[in-house]
């Protein structure tokens, strides 16, 4: 019975390909854009994951200022190396503390010149910030004390001053100061808020407060947990070893700030994967009215067989006969719909992927729901229909030009 009636479906289809094909363009589309974006979504949500463990997923950095309000903070005194050296002593938890300062100069090699970011550090800044060597080498301890002329260069910086020369043993001038590069880092690429995380120079910290800065003056304390460490405990720490350093009262409120890179992980993580949901559940919509396209086709096919329905029905058909007939047909064009839109939402999603350069995540509990989504609608938008034609009255239906 089934098999007949797939087979009339079929025929049917044949006789009006342009029309079955515009019919299933509501489904194709629908499931396309439903796979695409949930796709899209998940790598959206990788891509914001990596990005963010690159920076260091036990990462904490604590910065001078009271918190007014979203990306504001008021003006406080800026920390000393003394207060990141407090918290390496008195916190076994950290793995790593980094003081830092930086300021945007303009760097110069022969010439060609490019404005970077400068920062002043040790060699904890580079376990810190999940940093490692591409090329060359790190600080020494004496180079570290004695405030040498030296640096370790961004793959960006070496791109546009160097471009495919080796940078190592090079001279740049930062302002009219000249520095040696001993070191060259990996490249980390953009970071979450969109900036060249490769685009800096690091020094050390003692040559840039006495040449540059000309002052003590400690902008950020980079702290890094150790493995299994509670980040939380770490940051209740660190603000208890700040307050005592900075001589705040019990009812005074904190003049800097401690942030938890896994708590913006978080916030990032659970952001897209809403918009992803949002974004899903928009384009669901479409699938919704892709059905609706299913059910006028089949009322109009219903229309334009009505005595091909009075015959059948004359020479004995049942009705559940006929209903099946229109429903396996309502189902075929919905399942057939759903079959091309998954073909076109994994190259979609594939080439989408590479142009935003963001991972490509192959979901199948995703495409398997849209597909039977898809033959649920056929069944639903096509049960009206095929009811209609199976309570036709034969009389009636034969009179019907």
């Amino acid at each position: 019975m089934i098999g007949n009636a797939l087979r009339e479906a079929l025929r049917a289809l044949r006789r009006n390909l342009m029309r079955s094909f515009l019919t299933m363009l509501g489904i194709i589309i629908g499931v396309a854009a439903v796979i695409v974006m949930v796709t899209l979504g998940e790598g959206a949500t990788q891509a914001v994951t990596s990005q963010i463990a690159s920076l260091g997923s036990n990462l904490l950095v604590v910065t001078s200022g009271r918190r007014m309000g979203p990306g504001q903070s008021s003006g406080a005194a800026p920390f000393r190396a003394e207060d990141a050296r407090a918290i390496e002593r008195e916190i076994t938890a950290a793995a790593s503390v980094a003081p830092a300062a930086s300021r945007g100069m303009t760097s110069v090699f022969g010439n060609q010149n490019w404005f970077t970011s400068v920062t002043g550090s040790d060699n904890a800044y580079f376990s810190a910030r999940n940093w490692k060597i591409g090329k060359g080498r790190l600080f020494t301890q004496a180079e570290l004390r004695g405030g040498a002329s030296i640096c370790v260069i961004g793959n960006t910086l070496k791109t546009k001053l160097f471009g495919a020369r080796d940078p190592i043993g090079e001279i740049i001038r930062l302002k009219k100061m000249a520095f040696e590069v001993i070191g060259v880092l990996e490249s980390k690429g953009q970071s979450t808020m969109g900036t060249d995380q490769d685009d800096l120079v690091v020094i050390p910290l003692r040559t840039f407060q006495r040449r540059i800065s000309g002052s003590l003056d400690v902008n950020v304390i980079y702290v890094s947990a150790r493995e299994g460490a509670a980040t939380e405990k770490v940051a209740d720490d660190i603000r208890r070893i700040m307050r005592e350093r900075r001589h705040l009262a019990p009812n005074e409120e904190d003049n800097f700030n401690v942030t938890e890179m896994k708590e913006i992980a978080k916030m990032l993580t659970s952001t897209t994967q809403v918009l992803t949901m949002l974004l899903g559940s928009v384009a669901a919509v479409s699938l919704l009215v892709g059905g609706i396209g299913i059910m006028n086709i089949m009322l109009v096919s219903v229309t334009e067989r009505t005595r091909e329905i009075g015959i059948r029905l004359a020479i004995g058909a049942l009705e559940r006969d006929v209903l099946l007939q229109f429903l396996v047909e309502a189902v075929l064009l919905s399942s057939l719909g759903g079959w091309l839109g998954i073909g076109l939402a994994l190259a979609g999603s594939a080439f989408l992927a590479e142009t935003l350069k963001i991972p490509f995540v192959f979901q199948p509990g995703i495409v398997i729901v849209a597909f039977l989504f898809s033959a649920a609608v056929g069944i639903i938008f096509g049960y009206f229909p095929a009811r209609r034609a199976a309570h036709l009255d034969p009389i009636e239906a034969l009179r019907h030009e």
